[in-house]
C-alpha cells in the first residue's frame, strides 16, 4: 500500500468517528507516512479521545504528536521531538513529501489568477431611507428597465400611460409601465400599470390565448413589462400581449485555460446541522487528498472558489434558532469557518460575498462582510470580499453573485415555482433583469439613488444560494446555477416542508464552461 493510500485510510478513519483534522495535523501524519502508519496513529488518537471523554472541533496536531510520542514511549523507542521541523524535514521524511508531490502537482498551481470586479456595491452606498429616497430609487428602477425593454424592436414604440389614456377608443398600442396591483379572478386578471406619468387598470380577459393568461400569472408586483393593449370606450386597456425585459441570446466568454471554478454557498458555520465531515472532505478533495484520480486531477485544475453567502449561521436569524447553534456567538462563528477556509491551497483564488446569515445588513444591496469578522482568515490567507450582489470577471468569464433572498419572494408568488427548482425562479429574475422585483416582501431592500440590482450587464453565469438546493440550467448562454448548501434539515426547513441537498459541489470548467458536480456526503 503507497503511503498516499495509508494517509487517505486515516483522513477516512477520522472522518467516519466525527473528527476533523486543522492543517497543521495534516501535515503531520503527511509527514510521518515514511516511518509509522498514520491510520494506526489516528485509530490511537481517537481512542484516547474518547476515553478522555473530548469531542474538539478539530484534532490538532500537538495532540497527535503526544499520542505518537507516548506510543513510541510505551515501546521504549526514542521520542520524537513535540515540535517536529515542518519545514525542514528529516532526511527519512523526504521521500514522503516528495512522493506526495508528484502524485498531486496542480495545474492551477502554474496558472496566474484573472479576476477584475466588474461591479461591486460595497463602495456605492447613498441611501438615508427617507420617503424621497424611495421615491427616487423607484424612478430609476422604471428608467433603467424602460431603457432596456425599448431595446427591443417589439417594445420600441411604446408609449406612455398618460398618451394611453387619451387615446381613442380601439386604438392599439403599447406601453411601459410597473405592475403595482394584481388580481385573479377565475380566468381573468386585472393589472394597475403604473410609470411616471399616471396608473391606469389592463384587464387580461377571459378569452384570452392561453399563452398570455399564463404570461398575466407569471408577473411579479412592482415588475417593469411592456404591454400591448387596446384602449376601451372608458378608463381600461385591453391586454393582447405581456413583453418582459428579458436577455437576448448570447454567446458565454471562454477562459483559454482549462481552469475550473467551484461554487458553493450556505455553508451555516455554527449550526449543529453544519456538515462538518462533508466539508472537511471537500477540503481534502482540494489539496489533491481525497477522490478518485479523476476527481483529484480535476481538482488540480479549480483556480476560483466563490461563497455565495452564509458563511456562518449567525445569530437570532429565524425562531428558536438557538437550539440549533453548536457556537452561539457570530465572532466565534466565523473565527471557526476560518480554521476551514484557511486550509484551502494558496493557488486557490477564495471570494466571499455576504448572505442573510452574515454579520453586514440585510437590505439588499449588501455591503462585503467586514473585515473585523474576516480577520482571522485574512491573517492567514488571500481574500477576496465583496458585496451582494457583485458581478466578476474570472479569467474573461463574467460571473452575477447574489445570494438569492428574493428567490423566497418569487417563488412564494408564482405558480409552478418551489425551493426544489430554483432555477426557474432565477431564470424568471433574468427575464425581468431585476434582482429583487417584489418590495414589500420578505426581502429588505435600500433605497440608493441608482438601482444596483437592475441587471443592466448579462453575466455569462448567474450564480445563487440560499435555497439550499443545487440546480443548474442553461438559458439563451447563460449558466444559472444554484450551488446547494452545507447544512442538513433544520426544524425551520422541515416546518416549511423544505428538504435540502447539501454536499454537494457543482463546479465549471471555465474553458468549456461544462458543468461537475462531485459529492461529499
Amino acid at each position: 500500500m503507497s503511503e498516499t493510500e495509508r494517509l487517505q485510510r486515516a483522513v477516512e478513519l477520522t472522518l467516519s468517528a466525527g473528527y476533523q483534522l486543522d492543517k497543521e495535523a495534516f501535515d503531520f501524519l503527511s509527514l510521518i507516512t515514511s516511518t509509522d502508519d498514520p491510520f494506526e496513529v489516528m485509530n490511537k488518537a481517537i481512542k484516547r479521545l474518547e476515553e478522555q471523554g473530548q469531542r474538539p472541533n478539530f484534532i490538532e496536531r500537538k495532540f497527535l504528536e503526544q499520542v505518537l510520542e507516548a506510543d513510541r514511549t510505551a515501546e521504549d523507542i526514542v521520542s520524537l521531538p513535540l515540535e517536529p521541523q515542518v519545514h525542514a524535514p528529516t532526511e527519512s521524511a523526504t521521500p514522503a513529501t516528495s512522493e506526495n508531490t508528484s502524485l498531486f502537482k496542480p495545474y492551477a498551481g502554474e496558472i496566474d489568477a484573472n479576476i477584475n470586479v466588474i461591479d461591486d456595491p460595497s463602495t456605492k452606498f447613498s441611501s438615508n431611507g427617507t420617503i424621497e429616497d424611495y421615491m427616487g430609487y423607484f424612478q430609476d428602477r422604471f428608467k433603467q428597465t424602460e431603457k432596456l425593454l425599448r431595446q427591443r424592436m417589439d417594445a420600441k414604440s411604446a408609449t406612455s400611460v398618460m398618451e394611453a389614456l387619451r387615446s381613442q377608443p380601439g386604438t392599439r398600442l403599447k406601453i411601459i409601465g410597473m405592475i403595482t396591483e394584481k388580481r385573479e379572478s377565475k380566468q381573468k386578471t386585472v393589472l394597475i400599470v403604473e410609470d411616471l406619468t399616471t396608473s391606469m387598470t389592463v384587464l387580461v380577459p377571459q378569452n384570452a390565448s392561453s399563452d398570455l393568461q399564463k404570461k398575466a400569472r407569471y408577473l411579479l408586483l412592482d415588475q417593469i413589462v411592456c404591454l400591448s393593449v387596446t384602449k376601451t370606450r372608458s378608463n381600461l386597456l385591453i391586454a393582447e400581449d405581456i413583453v418582459l425585459p428579458d436577455v437576448a441570446q448570447k454567446i458565454p466568454h471562454r477562459s483559454q485555460d482549462p481552469v475550473y471554478a467551484v461554487f458553493t454557498s450556505d455553508m451555516h458555520v455554527g449550526s449543529t446541522k453544519f456538515t462538518r465531515e462533508a466539508f472537511d472532505r471537500f477540503i481534502h478533495w482540494l489539496n489533491g487528498k481525497y477522490g478518485n484520480d479523476k476527481e483529484r486531477e480535476i481538482a488540480g485544475h479549480v483556480k476560483y472558489l466563490i461563497v455565495a453567502g452564509d458563511i456562518v449561521d449567525g445569530v437570532g436569524v429565524y425562531p428558536n434558532q438557538v437550539k440549533e447553534l453548536a457556537v452561539r456567538d457570530v465572532h466565534k462563528q466565523y473565527r471557526l469557518a476560518s480554521r476551514y477556509l484557511e486550509q484551502i491551497p494558496d493557488y486557490i483564488e477564495v471570494i466571499v460575498t455576504p448572505g442573510n446569515h452574515d454579520a453586514p445588513r440585510k437590505a439588499l444591496p449588501q455591503p462585503a462582510i467586514a473585515d473585523s469578522f474576516l480577520e482571522t482568515l485574512k491573517d492567514s490567507r488571500e481574500l477576496h470580499s465583496y458585496g451582494s450582489p457583485c458581478t466578476l470577471s474570472l479569467h474573461g468569464v463574467e460571473v452575477l453573485i447574489f445570494h438569492g433572498r428574493s428567490l423566497d419572494d418569487v417563488i412564494s408568488t408564482v405558480p409552478d415555482m418551489s425551493h426544489s427548482h430554483p432555477e426557474k425562479a432565477m431564470r424568471l429574475l433574468l427575464q425581468s433583469r431585476h434582482l429583487a422585483p417584489i418590495y414589500g416582501g420578505k426581502t429588505p431592500l435600500s433605497p440608493e439613488k441608482k438601482d444596483p440590482l437592475v441587471i443592466q450587464r448579462v453575466p455569462d453565469i448567474f450564480h445563487a444560494g440560499h435555497v439550499h438546493a443545487l440546480e443548474y440550467a442553461s438559458y439563451r448562454g447563460v449558466l444559472i446555477l444554484n450551488s446547494g448548501c452545507w447544512q442538513e434539515q433544520t426544524d425551520y426547513m422541515q416546518r416549511n416542508g423544505f428538504m435540502p441537498t447539501p454536499a454537494k459541489v457543482p463546479l465549471v470548467n471555465l474553458q468549456s464552461m461544462e458543468v461537475s458536480v462531485i459529492p461529499f456526503a
